[in-house]
């Protein structure tokens, strides 16, 4: 249990999609407008990675690996189908977002015209794709550490979004120079907020 803690706080803070790796940055910036719609688009990501990281463990381990179909008999254990990965991650994120697209219009119709075209560019945003690409990379022991570290990608990613776009707001009634209004302060404080999130790689884990 405190593996799966130190997984899920590490990838929050210490390896955040967006602060450590600048994944995802296209609806980070564009959607960060306001909070509920910010809101809307993390707990979307949250679902998605919570669902497609550890969906992805199974498949790399009982399907595309090396030897991962030996399960099935002697025969099948030289079988290598690493190959498909990236198609098979794909087709599975592609496959989520569908879904939590169908949710989201159903039960909430103004969040999914707000979220716009950036709803279904889930499946295309390099954070989601990222999250299994790094947990095929660190190998991990089981699937609840692959579910532990696609939680707290997702719960990373919310916080970074939902922060940026509160902040968005409040400098609205702010004195931003001229040349640095909309994007280019934007990008400043999203250095600022990662400087700060560098902070806790000093955290022993």
């Amino acid at each position: 249990m405190e593996e799966l803690l130190n997984i899920f706080v590490k990838s929050i803070f210490i390896d955040n999609m967006i602060f450590a790796y600048f994944l995802g940055m296209c609806s980070y910036l564009a959607v960060s407008r306001t909070v509920n719609t910010s809101v809307g688009l993390g707990f979307a990501v949250i679902f998605v990675l919570g669902f497609t990281v550890p969906i992805n463990y199974l498949l790399e381990n009982f399907i595309l690996g090396r030897g991962a179909l030996s399960w099935l008999g002697p025969q099948f254990a030289a079988v290598d189908l690493s190959f498909l990965t990236f198609i098979m991650f794909i087709a599975i994120i592609a496959a989520m977002v569908q879904l939590v697209e169908m949710i989201i219009e159903k039960l909430s119709p103004t969040l999914y015209s707000s979220l716009g075209i950036f709803l279904p560019l889930i499946a295309v945003n390099c954070a989601i794709l990222g999250g299994s690409l790094f947990m095929q990379e660190r190998n991990y022991a089981n699937i609840s550490e692959a579910i532990s570290f696609g939680l707290g990608s997702g719960v990373g990613w919310f916080l970074a979004i939902v922060g940026i776009a509160a902040i968005r707001e409040k400098i609205r009634y702010s004195n931003v120079p001229a040349p640095l209004r909309g994007l280019g302060i934007t990008f400043i404080i999203t250095g600022l907020m990662g400087i700060a999130f560098m902070s806790f790689m000093g955290i022993e884990l």
